[in-house]
């Protein structure tokens, strides 16, 4: 069995700052790619950004230059720092995981989601 766990999410003024974090316990023997999505009330979800496991990092064009996406393989854990916040940001950030090498072979995860409110 696989847990994740994310943690972070918040009300933020415009112009602010959050830091979202997204953990990884149980029968993992390696995590190739994570990332971040995000679900706005009425809309898709959409990539927002994500690493592998040899930290090659791929942003979303609107969140380029202001977030941050960084990992730690030996916490499997992975971050994103949110700086510059706007009100589109508004949204549930999920965390994505795989595949993820376990005893069962290749799988994939997702987190419960955390939300994100930029809101003067």
């Amino acid at each position: 069995q696989v847990q994740v766990v994310e943690s972070g999410g918040g009300l933020v003024q415009p112009g602010g700052s959050l830091r979202l974090s997204c953990a990884a316990s149980g029968s993992i023997c390696s995590i190739y790619r994570m990332g971040w999505y995000r679900q706005a009330p009425g809309k898709q979800r959409e990539l927002v950004a994500d690493i592998t496991n040899n930290g090659i990092t791929n942003y979303a064009d609107s969140v380029k230059g202001r977030f941050t996406i960084s990992r730690d393989n030996a916490k499997n854990t992975v971050y994103l720092q949110m700086n510059s916040l706007k009100p589109e940001d508004t949204a549930l950030y999920y965390c994505k995981l795989g595949p993820v090498t376990t005893g069962r072979g290749l799988q994939y995860y997702w987190g419960q989601g955390t939300q994100v409110t930029v809101s003067s």
